[in-house]
């Protein structure tokens, strides 16, 4: 039992925790990461540790708790994986001129600076508002707006320097490809 007068000896209970890991995930990396992640959260919390209270108690509480964040962690990307799986089934794929100019859109929005793909993600994908949004990024929502301003400017000029007609050629087929 943990006296009072000892210092927050968390190095006495790594045999503990780690045990207590390896038990819930069954693999010696994984229960070395939540092992860390715990840990983490313990440093992180440390003034709300009782000083009365019992320290490996305490701890295993936070593995614990650890690890069901985790595991609802792996569950909700799995689902949003099989929904997106679902949704891509659903879908015919694009021809080949299409599927190479959306690349080219693709890589012309990845080649944005990062404050304004951050900000342009969240509202022409996500569909957020201009104030959530901003409230999401923590910044002003005139930085914000300026921020997408300047995206969609460099988005349409790309637009007007590429070119729109593929230099993709149909081989084999039907006979009717022109040469």
């Amino acid at each position: 039992m943990e006296r009072k007068d000892r210092p927050f000896d968390v190095i006495g209970q790594l045999a503990a925790l780690r045990r207590y890991a390896r038990a819930l995930v069954r693999n010696s990396d994984e229960a070395e990461d939540l092992v860390h992640d715990a840990l983490v959260r313990a440093f992180e919390k440390k003034k709300s540790f009782r000083s009365g209270g019992n320290l490996r108690t305490w701890l295993l509480s936070i593995l614990h708790n650890a690890h069901i964040d985790r595991l609802r962690q792996k569950r909700s990307l799995t689902r949003r994986h099989d929904e997106a799986a679902v949704e891509a089934e659903q879908s015919l794929p694009a021809g080949q001129e299409h599927a190479v100019r959306l690349q080219q859109v693709r890589d012309a929005f990845f080649d944005l600076p990062e404050e304004q793909r951050e900000a342009l993600h969240l509202v022409a994908i996500e569909d957020l508002s201009y104030q959530e949004a901003a409230n999401a990024l923590g910044i002003p929502i005139g930085t914000l707006m300026s921020r997408i301003s300047r995206a969609r400017t460099q988005l349409r000029e790309f637009e007007e320097k590429t070119p729109r007609v593929s230099h993709l050629r149909l081989i084999g087929g039907n006979g009717h490809e022109s040469s």
